[in-house]
């Protein structure tokens, strides 16, 4: 009998970006399910709040059948054994990324060594992306068309409206 493989995705997604989505379709390929779990993270002030992060993945996801989302606050090896998934998917873009996440994996195997970390690369074109950058360029007025969905792109203009003019 075949065992559903099940992945999460944890990540902040603050908002979530087209590298994100890139690592999610790799992810939802490899996977029989994929469930994206935002990470209640309290060192982190977030722009948008869960229900919005929440909103801004559902949009992103929807030609993804497989792929779902939740959120989860805690450990993520918890929240991976609460939803029988085997896999932690992260995203790898560049070499400053690798020390951190080598580090958050090998604690993970150590709290809980049936789930193992599968890192991805997105494509080239979103190797220098993250969530932190692109908020600064729309708060000064850039253009950021190409890195974030449409539909994220005025969820981020109307939030920075409301905060800042």
């Amino acid at each position: 009998m075949h065992h559903k493989k099940i992945a999460i995705y944890p990540g902040t997604f603050d908002p979530i970006t087209l590298g994100h989505i890139d690592i999610i379709e790799r992810a939802s390929k490899l996977f029989d399910e994929v469930i994206v779990t935002i990470a209640i993270n309290l060192t982190k002030e977030p722009l948008f709040d869960n229900e919005e992060r929440m909103d801004m993945i559902q949009q992103a996801i929807k030609n993804f059948p497989n792929v779902q989302v939740a959120a989860f606050d805690g450990l993520v090896v918890d929240f991976a054994h609460k939803n029988k998934a085997t896999v932690i998917i992260r995203g790898l873009r560049a070499i400053s990324d690798f020390e951190y996440e080598f580090q958050m994996a090998l604690m993970n195997r150590h709290l809980d060594d049936s789930i193992t970390t599968v890192f991805l690369m997105p494509h080239e074109a979103f190797t220098y992306l993250n969530s932190t950058i692109i908020k600064n360029v729309a708060s000064f007025g850039g253009d950021i068309k190409k890195f974030v969905t449409e539909y994220v792109e005025n969820k981020l203009l109307d939030k920075l409206n409301l905060k800042d003019r």
